[in-house]
């Protein structure tokens, strides 16, 4: 979880960003039917996608804590002398204090999410734990194109730091342009430090997004809300189901709001009919074999220098460096 659709990322680097707007009418207006799952996250998504994290049945946040509660010294090593550090979907930023204690060679710090108020009052939090860091937040939708900030960023080839698995929510082919695009962002000598969730048994996969108290499909539902409250959306969220389910031949799980019956909905002037069954797309998560991860790797630019698995392997943290 969770940064795209079933489309996925539709235009990473240098392309124009499209809108909320744009993308949700594209989106519903396709044969089948998608909305990015970029579109969970405003402050109320942002919360849930938190709980979610701490559901017992959500296996890849407490997996990738312990590994980075294990494996910081190293990881910070692996870092080096690299004094800044870019975090892309900082969300709480949970995971980035274990590497924020450990590494005090860091300076700068660049949180960036698409989440403006949940990233700012973060921001806030961190900056009095770390005073001596010079904390610089980005509202930006990291999918497309982005600017830096200019005061304070640090010289020099920078980290990259993209944990959980949100790399899964590409596609493959995006996934590698995605790589890429990182690859130019951290210039020579630069470093990613990436989750990277790993394949395993269907029914742990299965459970970790179908959680019984409801809350990823509340998640899931929360891109109809948005909707209804951004886009003068009249989308009944009452007749849509949550449904999560691994497709074994692509290795990805995929999550669907499903109609319950035959209905309109309409943004603005746009009227969508759905039939009785019939699914928006809302995320695809891939998971990856270790050797799958490093050809897709290396075809981007990067080499794998050190993996970090839980004694299950059901999750990994990798360090990359640019070739």
């Amino acid at each position: 979880m969770l940064v795209s659709s079933n489309t996925t990322i539709q235009s990473v680097g240098k392309h124009k960003a499209l809108t909320f707007l744009e993308e949700a009418v594209a989106g519903l207006s396709a044969t089948n039917k998608s909305i990015p799952c970029k579109y969970f996250y405003d402050r109320r998504g942002s919360l849930l996608f938190d709980q979610i994290c701490e559901l017992p049945e959500y296996y890849p946040t407490r997996t990738e804590l312990s590994i980075m509660k294990r494996f910081a010294g190293q990881m910070v090593e692996a870092i080096g002398e690299r004094n800044t550090l870019i975090e892309y979907g900082s969300g709480s930023s949970s995971k980035t204090r274990i590497l924020l204690d450990n590494a005090q060679q860091l300076a700068t710090y660049v949180p960036v999410d698409i989440s403006r108020e949940h990233l700012f009052d973060t921001s806030d939090k961190l900056r009095r734990v770390y005073p001596n860091l010079e904390i610089l937040p980005v509202c930006a939708d990291y999918t497309h194109e982005f600017e830096l900030p200019d005061d304070g960023y640090g010289s020099g080839p920078a980290a990259i730091y993209f944990p959980g698995s949100t790399i899964g929510n590409f596609h493959l082919e995006e996934a590698k342009k995605f790589l890429e695009v990182m690859r130019e962002l951290c210039g020579e000598g630069g470093g990613l430090l990436i989750g990277v969730d790993l394949i395993k048994d269907i029914s742990v996969l299965e459970r970790a997004y179908n959680d019984i108290s409801g809350i990823t499909a509340a998640f899931n539902k929360n891109v109809l809300l948005r909707i209804n409250n951004e886009l003068n959306g009249m989308f009944d969220v009452s007749k849509f189901d949550h449904r999560a389910f691994f497709d074994p031949l692509h290795h990805r799980i995929e999550m669907h709001l499903v109609s319950s019956i035959e209905q309109e909905a309409w943004i603005g002037s746009t009227l969508f009919h759905f039939a009785a069954g019939e699914t928006i797309w809302t995320e695809s998560s891939y998971k990856y074999s270790l050797a799958g991860f490093a050809d897709l790797a290396g075809s981007a630019g990067w080499a794998v220098e050190h993996v970090w698995t839980d004694p299950e392997n059901l999750f990994s943290v990798q360090f990359l460096t640019v070739v």
